[in-house]
């Protein structure tokens, strides 16, 4: 097993939280329905994006209670870009977008050539201004690493205020490509699995996500 790099794990936030894990246990299973799985993936990723959202900026703003006026805090959902993979990621974008519903969505389609296992790009949407938003890229599985790497590379070009990468499961071998070539970002994950097969699927895993997602298998 590859071990991972201790400088590159710093940048790895875990998400063990009871539900979360319980979830992930129940996606898992080669047996889940595909409709099951679907709803499942958009429970988990309502829950984890709790936690990508959670050093998100507020400010202060003036309201009135049914009892006074007050100063309460508020954020601003439409500075934060949800960026899908595709087409995997279009599974978790539901989930967070039902937490930060006026957050803008952006698409990369990228998909991975068989005998390299190196992305290829074949779409790309953004919303304007992204030198003034905070990207978090969403794609279920962080594998070689590949494509998560080249689309945060794409998304560079745009300026951001910052990139996060969410996925369900990872491991060494897709952390240690991430944070390579790409040492600020930060990845939020529900599980750190073994390894990768000669086929570039993470094992144990729960298979290709894309295809369970969509009933494609």
């Amino acid at each position: 097993m590859i071990p991972i790099d201790p400088q590159a794990r710093a940048n790895v936030h875990l998400i063990d939280h009871p539900l979360v894990q319980h979830k992930l246990t129940l996606m898992r299973k080669k047996e889940a329905s595909t409709n099951n799985f679907r709803r499942l993936l958009n429970e988990l990723s309502s829950l984890m994006a709790y936690e990508v959202t959670r050093d998100m900026a507020t400010q202060d703003v003036h309201i009135e209670t049914p009892l006074e006026p007050m100063e309460a805090k508020m954020i601003d959902g439409k500075k934060l870009v949800f960026v899908s993979i595709l087409r995997a990621g279009n599974g978790i974008l539901d989930g967070v977008l039902s937490v930060v519903p006026g957050a803008r969505v952006g698409h990369i389609g990228l998909y991975r050539d068989p005998k390299t296992l190196q992305a290829v790009e074949y779409y790309f949407k953004m919303p304007k201004n992204m030198e003034e938003r905070d990207v978090v890229v969403v794609d279920p599985m962080l594998a070689t690493g590949n494509s998560a790497a080249a689309a945060v590379t794409r998304l560079k070009a745009c300026r951001p205020k910052s990139i996060k990468f969410l996925c369900l499961l990872t491991c060494p071998e897709g952390i240690n490509t991430m944070h390579k070539l790409h040492p600020d970002v930060h990845i939020y994950t529900a599980a750190i699995d073994r390894e990768l097969n000669d086929h570039g699927y993470i094992l144990p895993g729960l298979g290709d996500a894309g295809d369970r997602i969509f009933g494609t298998q």
